[in-house]
């Protein structure tokens, strides 16, 4: 009976770990070849400056940086969440804007869980671009990044994330997001203006309409708070590799 029992148990877990396998291969590895094309976060903050000076800030303001997406790093993720354990650098699901995923993101995390954190993805663009392109639809149809040590907009998507979700139309598992995406906004921005690495912080009416259909529902007043990064110590470390690389469009 014991042996029948402990038979039953093993082949019950190798049933749960080919299930899991099969959901890791098509829903994080999958992540790595395509874009599901459906509409994500909303861009919500522009920082300007150089690279340096934006993980000079984030990290001053006691910010993570956020591990590049990678199998090991995803399958760490995982076990972070299964067991509600530590992972103050957990990597971001891939976003796509001018036609690329994001360059880099940094976090803060809730209470140390892997299921509730601050977070925020940036999109260089040349300062050049910006001005040229502004109000055109090739403003976001550039895929061109800057150089890393050019100063640049940095186009931000700031979100909290609450815990799990399943996303109904792609019956991916991932981060639910509070829908308040203003509130984040302004507590990104207000956690840089305390720490004194942003100046001349100042709303922007984006005037964007977002897509009618939408994996998750989110309320924005359609502002982007714009603010200026301050001046860093020229010889402010920066990790090895500090961004993604770039992308091409996969939507």
């Amino acid at each position: 009976m014991l042996r029948s029992l402990k038979r039953f148990l093993q082949r019950l877990l190798v049933l749960a770990l080919g299930i899991f396998s099969v959901w890791l291969i098509v829903f994080v590895v999958f992540e790595f070849i395509t874009g599901d094309g459906l509409p994500g976060d909303p861009v919500n903050l522009v920082l300007v400056g150089t690279l340096r000076q934006l993980h000079a800030a984030f990290a001053t303001a006691g910010w993570s940086l956020a591990d590049r997406l990678n199998p090991t790093s995803s399958w760490r993720m995982v076990r972070a969440f299964l067991c509600n354990s530590p992972y103050p650098t957990a990597p971001f699901s891939t976003l796509y804007l001018f036609g690329r995923g994001q360059d880099i993101g940094f976090q803060k995390s809730i209470d140390n869980s892997p299921r509730r954190r601050h977070h925020v993805r940036f999109w260089a663009l040349s300062m050049e671009h910006a001005e040229a392109a502004l109000g055109t639809a090739s403003f976001w149809r550039n895929t061109d990044r800057p150089p890393d040590d050019a100063r640049a907009l940095w186009i931000g998507a700031g979100t909290k994330d609450t815990g799990f979700s399943l996303t109904r139309l792609t019956f991916q598992i991932t981060h639910a997001t509070d829908s308040d995406t203003n509130a984040e906004r302004d507590y990104i921005i207000a956690e840089l203006m305390k720490n004194r690495v942003i100046m001349d912080a100042r709303p922007v009416q984006a005037r964007q309409h977002l897509p009618a259909e939408r994996v998750n529902h989110y309320v924005t007043d359609g502002e982007v708070t714009v603010a200026s990064l301050t001046a860093t110590a020229p010889g402010f470390p920066l990790p090895d590799p500090y961004v993604n690389p770039p992308a091409d469009s996969r939507d």
